[in-house]
């Protein structure tokens, strides 16, 4: 099936794009691993961090295969040349990195389980092996749960606006990415919208697994807000090929809009984890209920 011809596929430049953005995160995600392996002294934390480095190789392996059989070339080996590093302190990337993770198999699930009703909108063939590096993604996720539990203290006090934010930053992220791409989306019988909110409500259910808030996904004014920033993008892209001083000062004033909309979704009372809204985990794979003070 990956042999065949398309060159006329539909949405072939939109569908390349999702490659090569993916397959970039992939491999970041490889090098993000085995940099850590490196540095780590504790054998048992090697070994996790080598097998997810191996896993996200995989992936972006596969990716990049599959963009060779479309003819384009993507090098990788200038992500491996940049060695200027920005220092975050490793609670950013616990909550960074376990959103990202969480965020991938919900997106990858949604849409493996979409196609697999809906076959007509099946436009390549890599899509039917998406069940199989989502649960890689949701294992890595796993990990850094438990990582995260390891120390309390990072689920604690002012940390859980640090959570709160990390989570608005990747909904927020995808949901505008994605509202540019509706047409690629279009192609596979997705609504962008419908799925993007499918996706959230997953992930932040998800998430509660670790996190003691999470987003109010069930407010009206979430996903409101969100639509509203979403047009507030359009405007400013619209604007975005005119240079002259009054476009970039409309540009300026509406990316303001946007952040405040950003803000007000931030202010909205978060959703309170309890014991009987806690993820109770995906069939299939262990599950590490949290204990109390573990």
């Amino acid at each position: 099936e990956f042999l065949a011809n398309f060159d006329n596929m539909p949405m072939r430049n939109a569908f390349i794009e999702f490659l090569e953005r993916s397959c970039t995160a992939e491999f970041s995600g490889c090098l993000l691993y085995a940099e850590m392996v490196r540095h780590l002294k504790d054998p048992t934390l090697r070994a996790i961090f080598q097998y997810m480095s191996r896993d996200e190789g995989r992936h972006a392996g596969f990716l990049n295969k599959t963009m060779d059989d479309l003819d384009v070339a993507v090098d990788l080996n200038v992500l491996t040349k940049r060695k200027k590093y920005t220092y975050f302190k490793p609670k950013f990337i616990y909550y960074a990195t376990y959103m990202s993770e969480k965020i991938g198999y919900s997106r990858y699930i949604t849409i493996y389980r979409h196609l697999q009703k809906h076959p007509e909108g099946l436009i390549h063939p890599i899509f039917k092996w998406f069940e199989e590096w989502c649960n890689d993604e949701y294992r890595h996720g796993e990990f850094f749960a438990i990582l995260m539990r390891s120390q309390p203290q990072l689920l604690e006090g002012v940390n859980r606006l640090w959570i709160r934010f990390f989570q608005l930053a990747v909904y927020a992220t995808m949901y505008l990415n994605d509202a540019r791409r509706a047409s690629f989306y279009a192609a596979l019988g997705l609504d962008w919208r419908e799925y993007d909110q499918k996706v959230i409500r997953l992930c932040n259910e998800i998430t509660t697994q670790v996190f003691p808030v999470t987003m109010p996904v069930d407010n009206p004014q979430f996903f409101a807000h969100l639509d509203a920033c979403v047009e507030l993008d359009r405007k400013a892209l619209a604007l975005s090929q005119r240079k002259d001083p009054l476009a970039l000062a409309h540009i300026a004033g509406l990316r303001v809009a946007l952040a405040s909309r950003l803000l007000r979704i931030y202010l909205l009372p978060p959703r309170q984890t309890t014991e009987s809204s806690r993820w109770r985990g995906l069939e299939g794979f262990p599950n590490y209920p949290a204990t109390q003070g573990t």
